[in-house]
């Protein structure tokens, strides 16, 4: 154990330094993945070794050698779906989400891999439109609907995603006008610890973060210092290194558009936010803590992937190609995914 923390602790320095030339930088190491005309949005990372990912046409890819090869998994009869979030426990069993108004919003799990998938919720509410979810171990777990009677709805299993019911909302704080989360990245609900979850939401007159310390029960809302004000603005994706410790990233998605304080940070479990000092350069619709690391974290989007080494305090360009979410794992194993079939694993 001795010897895999120092491996770990030098990888992570190598990963982390200021470097000294550009070949230097931390790169993404781009897959071949067989796929180009998928815009992978949802991503689990394992491992360094494995990783699956889920986007359009109903797309489930599977990766268990570091991206050498991957399988086409995705579940029989999904071709029109859109698959925006994907939580896998291991190599064999994960959960998938595809987003949409009514029907189109669904569940799907698999226990062998890919193999074969169980459609375990199918929502049958036309007003609700599900974004993203999250677990908390192998057994608890939430989803998150854009809001419904004025509140965001929630989603609730204890059985690994094999059954949900939607929880009461009385603890939930009423919805902004023009309130949603964005289901971009699978990061707009995201957990740590046994109990803690938040959600990210834009498209308002103010950005917020909702947070909850009893798996959705009960909730808080707190401003976020990110664009807002439009439905194309707020927070996009959320990272939480522990129950205090978070980021938030997000500005406004279309091309072209400025994204100002792109970028904030928590230390008190999301009850404040602080922008970044120097932000990312553009919207950024993903973002991940470096494994074993208090202060180092990436966000990407699809202009680049920026890198802070001081706790989101600044950021720093070192990539410029397009990805929407990313994910890191015990094992140093950091994965992205994007438009284009674009699936990378970051080599030091």
């Amino acid at each position: 154990m001795a010897l895999a923390g120092a491996v770990c602790a030098a990888a992570l320095a190598a990963l982390t330094a200021v470097p000294a030339q550009a070949h230097q930088r931390p790169q993404w190491d781009v897959q071949d993945t067989g796929v180009f005309d998928v815009r992978f949005r949802g991503l689990a990372a394992v491992s360094r070794h494995t990783a699956w990912v889920a986007g359009t046409g109903g797309t489930v890819l599977r990766t268990t050698d570091g991206g050498d090869t991957w399988r086409d998994v995705s579940p029989p009869g999904a071709g029109e779906l859109e698959f925006r979030d994907i939580e896998a426990f291991d190599a064999r069993r994960a959960v998938v989400l595809a987003i949409g108004e009514g029907e189109a919003s669904r569940i799907y799990r698999t226990d062998d891999g890919g193999a074969t998938w169980t459609e375990s919720f199918r929502n049958t509410d036309a007003r609700a439109f599900y974004d993203c979810l999250t677990f908390f171990d192998r057994r608890h777990g939430l989803a998150m609907s854009d809001p419904v009677d004025g509140k965001f709805r929630i989603l609730s299993t204890g059985d690994g995603g094999r059954s949900w019911k939607v929880l009461p909302d009385a603890g939930m704080p009423a919805a902004q006008q023009g309130e949603a989360g964005f289901a971009a990245s699978g990061q707009c609900l995201v957990s740590a610890g046994p109990s803690d979850v938040w959600l990210a939401t834009g498209g308002a007159a103010r950005a917020r973060v909702l947070h909850s310390a009893d798996r959705g029960r009960t909730w808080t809302a707190t401003d976020a210092p990110v664009p807002a004000g439009d439905p194309a603005r707020g927070v996009f994706a959320l990272a939480f290194r522990d129950r205090a410790h978070g980021l938030a990233v997000g500005g406004d998605y279309r091309p072209g558009q400025a994204s100002p304080r792109a970028a904030a940070r928590s230390s008190d479990a999301g009850r404040s936010w602080r922008p970044a000092d120097r932000p990312p350069p553009a919207y950024r619709s993903g973002v991940a803590w470096l494994p074993h690391s208090r202060s180092a974290a990436l966000a990407v989007g699809p202009t680049g992937t920026d890198l802070t080494t001081d706790g989101g305090r600044t950021w720093r360009t070192v990539d410029t190609g397009s990805y929407d979410t990313v994910d890191c794992t015990p094992d140093l194993g950091c994965w992205a995914a994007g438009e284009q079939g674009r699936v990378a694993r970051l080599e030091r």
